[in-house]
């Protein structure tokens, strides 16, 4: 459906209609699936705005082949109603260095630009923060929350009501061998059937050994194995590790090699015996006619999308359509955020119905998260009705 038919639509329902996100329906694996509403009439109110920065300590150091991370800065954007300011809805913008097309220098302008000017969020949303997608996330998460009256239940559902969960697969952050190991047992053993293990940054031959020592255990029915290399291969050893891999069983690596060679991700995609799933080729890629070139040139046969890197729901629905029209899969994955962006992710995934495990489990990583209701059990995200947020540190 056309926005343009889309807004004609929705002018049914309520006037006036601002929509943050078309309603749309793609296919994956075959099933129709029909987007929810994002749709938000924020002409009632007088709106009001302000930031907060927040550095989150990971509890340990988690590994990428981009390197260590020890912490991680999110500004989180604050939405009232000038007439109600008790009710506060609330988004985060997270920035990755090396990954985020955002510049961290020019942010906090940028931010203040906005909360000074938020009675024009539809600016804002719709072109003023094309170069700025996490920012574009985290208004676009505050004013649903914000509509849905502060409670950062933006989706309800099944999952927010407690009733059902969210397959996800277990992280694996790079590290020395045994460092590898214990978490691989730790996974397992709690419970994780769906396994994604980081590469590139030790010897490819101890990987494999990781790998092996998996599947002397268990079979690809018992335990699903996803690798990520974070683009850590080069062009010309890239096919040849994809072939020692997938003699192993895995389901999928993402991103192979760096982003940015589509012609050399198009020949891998076409003969490598391994699937192949992007996900840093996707950051930045805008207008929609750039999104379909690049699946179409590429072919990949998944996509990974981070709502928080790639510029909020409404971006993501739009690659979520393209690869329905292109017969690729697709699975949601976080982007390193506090339980404030991971809640948002997490309960508009759920209303997707993509019942492959999603990347949401990395809520637990840091120190000083906020407490949520979000809880991780036998291999599954869950939502606790009754478990209260605890936002002091942001008020």
């Amino acid at each position: 459906m056309e926005r343009g038919n889309l807004l004609a639509v929705l002018d049914r329902f309520s006037e006036p209609t601002d929509s943050l996100a078309l309603l749309r329906c793609a296919r994956n694996d075959g099933v129709m699936i029909n987007f929810p509403y994002l749709c938000i009439n924020m002409c009632k109110y007088n709106l009001k705005a302000t930031f907060k920065k927040h550095k989150l300590q990971l509890k340990r150091p988690a590994g990428t082949s981009r390197g260590v991370l020890t912490s991680k800065i999110s500004w989180f954007i604050v939405v009232r109603d000038e007439e109600n300011p008790n009710v506060h809805g609330i988004g985060e913008a997270g920035i990755l260095p090396g990954l985020s097309i955002d510049d961290p220098n020019k942010t906090e302008n940028k931010l203040n630009e906005i909360c000074q000017n938020i009675n024009d969020y539809r600016f804002y949303l719709e072109k003023g923060l094309i170069d700025f997608p996490a920012i574009r996330f985290g208004l676009e998460t505050a004013l649903i929350d914000l509509e849905k009256n502060g409670k950062r239940v933006l989706f309800p559902s099944g999952f927010t009501k407690g009733t059902d969960s969210i397959e996800i697969n277990g992280l694996v952050w790079m590290g020395k061998f045994d460092f590898m190991r214990k978490q691989i047992v730790e996974k397992i053993e709690s419970g994780f059937s769906c396994i994604k293990l980081k590469i590139g940054a030790i010897g490819f031959d101890e990987e494999i050994t990781l790998i092996k020592s998996i599947r002397n255990e268990f079979s690809e029915n018992d335990i699903e194995i996803r690798v990520d290399a974070n683009g850590a291969f080069s062009k010309k050893n890239a096919l040849d590790k994809l072939k020692i891999l997938s003699g192993h069983n895995l389901h999928s690596i993402e991103q192979p090699i760096k982003q940015g060679q589509w012609e050399e991700m198009a020949k891998l995609c076409e003969t490598s015996p391994l699937s192949i799933a992007l996900d840093e080729e996707l950051i930045g890629i805008e207008p929609k006619a750039n999104k379909r070139k690049l699946l179409e040139t590429i072919k990949p046969q998944y996509i990974i999308l981070k709502p928080g890197l790639l510029g909020g729901f409404g971006q993501s629905e739009e690659w979520i359509e393209l690869a329905g029209d292109n017969n690729m899969g697709w699975w949601i994955t976080s982007a390193l955020e506090s339980n404030i962006g991971l809640n948002a992710i997490a309960q508009w995934t759920y209303t997707l119905g993509n019942k492959m495990p999603q990347g949401l489990g990395t809520g637990q990583l840091y120190a000083n998260n906020f407490e949520s209701p979000l809880a991780i059990e036998k291999g599954g995200l869950h939502y606790v009705p009754g478990q209260n947020w605890d936002l002091k540190d942001l008020f």
